[in-house]
């Protein structure tokens, strides 16, 4: 059937924008897998000797084609991000019947393609072999998933084509429509560490919420707990009947992320990996070679020969390839090039001259290696050496050619011609749906590059720093495209293989690499770096920053991206980490920038006394030994390690299971050490000798997986106890000796706490008192293992601050008062830079506000001057007048009383129906004696020489704020408004709306000409007082799909002196550009909900503290 004439006249029309634009050989692959073109026409098109021609030449074959021709260039174009171009085309698409184009054998439709394509499914090989028998089992087995999830086990030797088998079995439409209608989502593993899947995981969940509202967008998530929670939110809500295909997978600890209740398919060499999951599991098997046919079938495909014209000698090659789909399409690519020379590589696969240093019991890699070496061979000299640079690569790492064009030193599109020459002879693999395309070798052929080159490995990776560090001599790259990730992500690994240990020392304690890493990738890898690489640099200065990037991680990934020099600034003073964020914030602030240095950081500094990083991973147990001079801890990284108590000194370590060790335990008398692990085994450990108990031995029914979570020792050390599912195990030992993030401390007689060990940076595993009780031992998922002691976290950490305080500036002297949760009165004092512990306050007694009565204490003695009974519910507020003769306070008695507090005459105003949220002088004039007090019952008071009442809002008032000049006050409320009044007449000169929550504060500027307020969304606005315009949002834009733009309400507002600047308080503390409205900088506290905060007159100092009793004394750096 001929292209219809609406189709025809478009490509005519746009004929020559299209000849400009497309480069065919990215269009011709995706044409050839539709079916519309044949490897000859691809052929004639790319002996074309100019891209151009190449695109005259496409377009005219086009012409000559039929509606299904269009429409799959048409898809081409769209999945190439030919958009503008696709676009043209669009509104003449031809209208096809769905049966004129399916297929009648296996359903591959347009609509397949486009499901398969969103989902990252890869494409069909240009030389594609059929396995249906195979297909069909897989097929099988995934309809058994349409009614409840679970796993399809796709598993085979490496290089058996289980990737391309898996891809192939979900191309069919009947299969997606009855199973898998919510989507197939393909995710390539490979051997992952966790922060690599982190940023998979990552990338398939944006994938995921892309196609969602953008209410359902959010930041991605920062760990693997969260990242695996947001997982099953997806899949279970948002997904319910999708595929999620996992190929290559080599790790049970990795397929236990994704064991979240839904549909998966995987491809392994490990059948056993879904032992360690819950679910119906299903498995198929791929023998590790084509049958003879099939293999015969991928030569004449790539020689263009009928299979019976095939030679003789093919059958042999075939027979020495061992039928390896792998092998076969190397030799194949050889052959395609030179039909000839049947006999030759026939002969090159049976010289076996290569013998492996390293072999896989698994796989036999001779044939692989002549076939290598043969296709290696035939290349020109020059790109035998670029083909040998692909050694310096991780596994299953795609890299675009931008990266490989710094590599060579050559332009773009000739470093394009020579990959597309490795691609043809199958030296190389593509992955043709990210443009640019990304370019990746199989791990086979990795590991033989490995082994030819491996006297070679440190100057190749020397090389691509060197070419890196000439390329990028001005900066490191920040555009986040595919080249950038690539350098970011892998240059420590290069440095450290190149063993350049000082230049990876310069790059990795560098701030400026830290905020350029944790911003485009995320802080997970950056961990992770300082875990690999800090032993062989410096251990102390890595931990420091390993624990910042702990500490502030949630930070680093909110956008917009956090200041990490203001981050760096809280660290303490004796780090690495801040002494360099101080230079550069020294160096910045003389250029303008603000920052601000918390000067009394040491009064919250870690409470333990050591700290160890043992191990990768989290941490799920660690104990003393009896007579506690060690300690031992196990976790994640499958090992077993013995420390000296006192210096974190490590004296054993062994590789204890097979999978994580949940649980260790010394014997009672100190020579031996019991643990357990998720590979359903318990050891014992004699030094360095192993004995093995098998637990799932115990249990005789069925094959449901056996866990074994914790073990221990009878008190005479004759028998171990395990707990593994339902039951406790106890194993006599005779036999086997033949062989040989907060801690809580409680009072319980009194039931009460009596401390918080502040310190983990996520979840507590596991703690232990030492055998005399005077040290506390920890472990966390956050790779530490802490040692506390007892006497120092319970007089140090019991007493925290009320988020209730006042401060007092006076010249260099900072008075800060505040209640503790013991309802003691704290004051304290400090000079200059001069720091502050919680421990040097002065007790006074009690707290000035009781229940139902007020009192007056004398500082610093803290004696008793008066009490003021009274009132008859809790007193919330109280304050001094300007001569100190007088006492005012307000309670939840809706009234205020103003006390002659040495006489105790008092006078009682009321009028107020509900709770008196706060009240304030009119005027600072010891003359002027009127009181304003606003209300939740919406309405605000003057109470002079006589009550003025005024019914202001609908809602609650929540804030209320004098002019400076006297002449005005403003008041905001939950029915979302802000309206300002004249002080005198009492009118309402202008009323404020556009906030889309509570107005929770405002705050006049000094020149009394604007006014800003605050919501519960975390939005100010500015506005001015004149005419009641809208002056500035601040910064609306960078709100946080997770969080509000504030991380909480904006509960006070603060303008420095010449009211260029704005200081707000929310979930953390931000100062903005008042004419700008931009951000200038945002400092994070430990805790949250900051109620207040006090600024000196100057606008250099900052006093608050946060929802867990934190104190922060803030000083801007000059």
């Amino acid at each position: 059937m001929a292209l219809e004439e609406r189709p025809r006249s478009c490509l005519l029309r746009f004929r020559h924008k299209l000849e400009e634009d497309i480069k065919p050989s990215y269009l011709m692959d995706h044409m050839i897998s539709d079916g519309v073109m044949t490897v000859d026409e691809e052929e004639k098109i790319r002996s074309q000797p100019t891209r151009k021609e190449q695109a005259v030449a496409l377009l005219e074959l086009l012409l000559r084609k039929d509606n299904r021709a269009y429409i799959s260039f048409y898809n081409a174009l769209v999945k190439e991000t030919y958009d503008d171009l696709a676009n043209l085309l669009h509104d003449d698409l031809p209208y096809v019947l769905p049966d004129a184009h399916k297929s009648s054998s296996d359903g591959y439709t347009p609509y397949v393609q486009a499901m398969l394509s969103e989902g990252g499914v890869p494409q069909r090989p240009v030389v594609f072999v059929s396995r249906p028998e195979l297909v069909n089992r897989v097929r099988e087995k995934l309809y058994r998933l349409q009614k409840d999830p679970g796993w399809v086990t796709v598993f085979g030797m490496a290089g058996s084509g289980k990737s391309i088998l898996a891809a192939e079995a979900v191309r069919h439409q009947g299969l997606i429509e009855e199973c898998f209608p919510g989507g197939i989502h393909w995710l390539s593993i490979g051997q992952l560490d966790k922060p690599d899947l982190l940023v998979k995981i990552q990338s398939l969940c944006f994938r995921l919420e892309q196609s969602l509202d953008s209410q359902s967008l959010h930041r991605p998530p920062n760990s693997l707990d969260e990242a695996k929670e947001r997982l099953r939110f997806l899949m279970l809500r948002r997904y319910p009947r999708a595929l999620l295909i996992l190929d290559d997978i080599w790790d049970s600890t990795v397929l236990k992320t994704f064991d979240i209740h839904c549909r998966i398919l995987l491809t392994t060499r490990n059948r056993s990996l879904t032992d360690s999951v819950s679910g119906a599991k299903y498995e198929v098997e791929v023998e590790s070679g084509l049958d003879e046919n099939k293999a015969l079938e991928i030569l004449a495909l790539y020689t263009d020969t009928k299979l019976h014209g095939l030679p003789e000698e093919a059958r042999s090659i075939v027979r020495e390839c061992k039928g390896s789909p792998l092998v076969v399409s190397l030799i194949g690519a050889l052959l395609k090039e030179k039909p000839n020379r049947w006999r030759y590589y026939l002969s090159q696969l049976q010289q076996k001259q290569f013998k492996r240093i390293r072999k896989s019991s698994s796989y036999d890699y001779d044939a692989l290696d002549q076939a290598m070496a043969a296709s290696i061979e035939v290349l020109p000299e020059d790109h035998q050496e670029l083909y040998k640079d692909f050694t310096v690569l991780e596994q299953d790492i795609k890299v675009p050619a931008k990266v490989l064009s710094v590599l060579w030193d050559l332009e773009p599109e000739e470093v394009e011609d020579i990959l597309e020459e490795f691609v043809n002879k199958s030296l190389l693999f593509v992955d043709s749906h990210n443009k640019p395309y990304l370019y990746y070798l199989h791990d086979l052929q990795l590991d033989f590059l490995v082994e030819q080159n491996r006297t070679q490995l440190e100057s190749l990776h020397t090389k691509v720093v060197h070419q890196y560090q000439q390329h990028y001599r001005d900066g490191p790259p920040i555009s986040g495209d595919e080249e950038c990730l690539y350098w970011i992500r892998f240059l420590t690994y290069h440095m450290a293989k190149a063993n350049l240990c000082q230049e990876l020392y310069s790059l990795m304690f560098s701030l400026d690499w830290v905020s350029i890493k944790s911003k485009i990738m995320g802080p997970a890898h950056l961990i992770n770096d300082y875990v690999e690489y800090g032993p062989i640099l410096d251990k102390e200065v890595s931990n420091q920053f390993q624990e910042f990037l702990s500490l502030n991680g949630h930070q680093l990934e909110q956008r917009p991206f956090p200041d990490v020099v203001q981050l760096a600034l809280s660290q303490p003073h004796t780090s690495e980490v801040y002494r360099q964020a101080l230079l550069q914030a020294q160096d910045r602030a003389s250029r303008g920038k603000l920052y601000f240095d918390w000067l009394n950081k040491n009064s919250v500094e870690s409470l333990s006394r050591l700290v160890i990083h043992p191990h990768q991973g989290s941490i799920y147990s660690a104990c003393f030994s009896h007579d506690g001079t060690k300690i031992a801890s196990c976790g994640a990284s499958r090992t077993l390690k013995v420390f000296k108590s006192t210096s974190g000194e490590k004296l054993t370590e062994i590789q204890a299971h097979d999978d994580e060790v949940l649980c260790c335990a010394f014997s009672p008398d100190d020579r031996l050490l019991a643990t357990c692990s998720s590979d359903r085994k318990v050891k014992v450990t004699v030094h360095i000798k192993m004995n093995l108990i098998i637990v799932r031995d115990v249990f005789a029914e069925g094959d449901e997986e056996v866990l074994v979570k914790c073990s221990t020792w009878t008190a005479d050390g004759k028998r171990i106890i395990c707990a593994a599912r339902n039951a406790a195990l106890v194993s006599g030992l005779d036999a086997l000796r033949r062989d040989a993030v907060s801690l809580f401390l409680w009072d319980l007689e009194a039931n009460k706490k009596m401390a918080d060990c502040s310190g983990h940076l996520s979840w507590v595993q596991r703690v232990q008192f030492s055998p005399d009780g005077s040290q506390l031992l920890s472990c966390s998922d956050d790779q530490t293992v802490r040692l506390w002691e007892t006497t120092k976290v319970h007089t140090s950490s019991a007493v925290c601050l009320k988020r209730d305080s006042d401060v007092l500036f006076n010249d260099e002297e900072i008075i800060v008062s505040a209640a503790d949760n013991c309802n003691r009165l704290q004051v304290s004092h400090t000079r200059g830079a001069q720091l502050m512990n919680p421990n040097d306050f002065d007790t006074l007694v009690t707290l000035l506000m009781f229940v139902c009565s007020s009192q007056v204490l004398e500082v610093p003695s803290g004696k008793l001057l008066a009490t003021l009974p009274g009132h008859t519910k809790t007193v919330l507020h109280c304050k001094f007048s300007q001569n100190g003769q007088t006492l005012i306070t307000s309670s939840e008695d809706t009234t205020i009383r103003v006390w002659r507090w040495q006489s105790g005459e008092c006078q009682v105003l009321q009028g107020h129906k509900e709770q008196v949220r706060c009240f304030s002088l009119l005027s600072s004039s010891p003359a002027d004696t009127r009181l304003l007090s606003w209300s939740f019952d919406g309405t605000v008071k003057v109470n002079g020489e006589k009550l003025q009442d005024i019914r202001a809002h609908r809602g609650a008032i929540l804030s209320c704020h004098v002019s400076p000049d006297g002449c005005l006050f403003a008041t905001t409320s939950a029915d979302m408004t802000a309206k300002l009044w004249h002080s005198e007449s009492w009118e309402c000169v202008h009323a404020f709306k556009g906030h889309q929550d509570c107005v929770r504060s405002c705050r006049f500027s000094w020149d009394s000409r604007r006014l800003a307020t605050g919501d519960d969304n975390g939005e100010i606005r500015l506005w001015n007082v004149k005419d009641g315009s809208l002056l500035k949002i601040c910064s609306r834009e960078g709100k946080d799909g997770m969080d509000s733009l504030h991380g909480g309400w904006v509960t006070d507002l603060h303008f420095s002196p010449d009211d260029s600047l704005l200081v707000s308080t929310g979930g953390y503390i931000k100062w903005w550009d008042v004419e700008k409205g931009e951000a200038l900088q945002t400092f994070y506290p430990t805790g949250t909900a900051l109620k207040r905060i006090h600024v000196s007159s100057d606008f250099s100092t900052f006093v608050t503290i946060d929802s867990i009793g934190i104190l922060y004394i803030l000083q801007r750096v000059a």
